[in-house]
C-alpha cells in the first residue's frame, strides 16, 4: 500500500497550475491571484469548523481535504514551498506548544 503524503499533492497542485484554467480548478485560481486562493481558503477553513462544530466526521475529512488543497495553492501562489512550512512546525517542536506562543507575544 502506498502513503498518499502532503508532499505529493503538492506536487499535483504544482503541476496543475501549468494547465490552460480552462482545463483545471488549480490553474483557474492561480491565474486569478493570490487574493481569490486565499479567499478560497477561507472558505474551505469555515466549512471544516462548521463541520467539526457539528460532529460530521464524513463532512470533517472531506472539508478538511478541501482545506488542504486550498493551502497548496495559496502557498503556490506566493512561492512558499510546504517544505518551509514543514521546517517551522519542527522548528515549533523543540519546545511546548504553551511555551512557543507565549514567546510570540509582544
Amino acid at each position: 500500500m502506498t502513503t498518499f503524503t502532503l508532499a505529493d499533492l503538492e506536487t499535483i497542485v504544482a503541476a496543475r497550475a501549468k494547465a490552460s484554467p480552462e482545463e483545471s480548478w488549480t490553474a483557474k485560481l492561480i491565474a486569478a491571484g493570490p487574493e481569490r486562493a486565499a479567499k478560497k481558503l477561507g472558505e474551505e477553513a469555515v466549512e471544516a469548523v462548521i463541520a467539526a462544530v457539528k460532529g460530521d466526521r464524513e463532512e470533517l475529512i472531506a472539508e478538511s481535504a478541501d482545506l488542504l488543497y486550498h493551502l497548496l495553492v495559496v502557498l503556490l501562489s506566493r512561492d512558499v514551498a510546504l517544505q518551509d512550512v514543514l521546517s517551522q512546525l519542527e522548528a515549533r517542536t523543540a519546545r511546548s506548544g504553551l511555551a512557543e506562543k507565549a514567546a510570540r507575544k509582544p
